[in-house]
């Protein structure tokens, strides 16, 4: 990322700088892939869509906390921070990143305005941890072995 949006960031309070903090970040990715292996085994039903899709979100927004941990910096209180860091990552289904802003703006939805999540929404965040988590975890713990 640019560095002057990340300063832009530190300026609107969405990131403050810290040291690079290593054990939180092993902490965030330990706890996203935990989560999200438990949700993934839940079958996906009307009853079930709400709960899966805001587990599989945080574990995502986990992911990108995780990464700016890893370059010196703390998510404030702003979600699109923590996901547009992640779009930075180069991985072979990077078109699929571009449902992350979609994705925060329906837990939004869920969790300010009560809306309910459809089994198909909760199926397409299924999709993207299935198809891009993988990768997301490979290059942020590789980022760990290089520090």
């Amino acid at each position: 990322m640019e560095k002057s949006r990340i300063d832009r960031y530190v300026r609107e309070g969405k990131l403050r700088e810290r040291q690079k903090d290593i054990p939180r970040m092993k902490s965030l990715i330990e706890s996203a892939k935990s989560n999200a292996d438990f949700l993934m085994k839940l079958p996906i039903s009307d009853e079930s869509a709400t709960t899966i899709f805001r587990g599989l979100y945080e574990s995502i927004r986990q992911l990108g906390d995780a990464r700016w941990f890893s370059l010196g910096y703390e998510p404030t209180s702003s979600h699109e921070v923590c996901l547009e860091i992640l779009k930075e990552i180069q991985i072979k289904e990077s078109v699929k990143l571009n449902r992350l802003d979609n994705f925060r703006r329906i837990r939004n939805n869920v969790n300010y305005a009560g809306y309910n999540v459809t089994v198909g929404q909760a199926k397409e965040i299924a999709d993207f941890w299935n198809s891009c988590a993988g990768e997301l975890i490979s290059f942020l713990e590789k980022t760990i072995k290089k520090k």
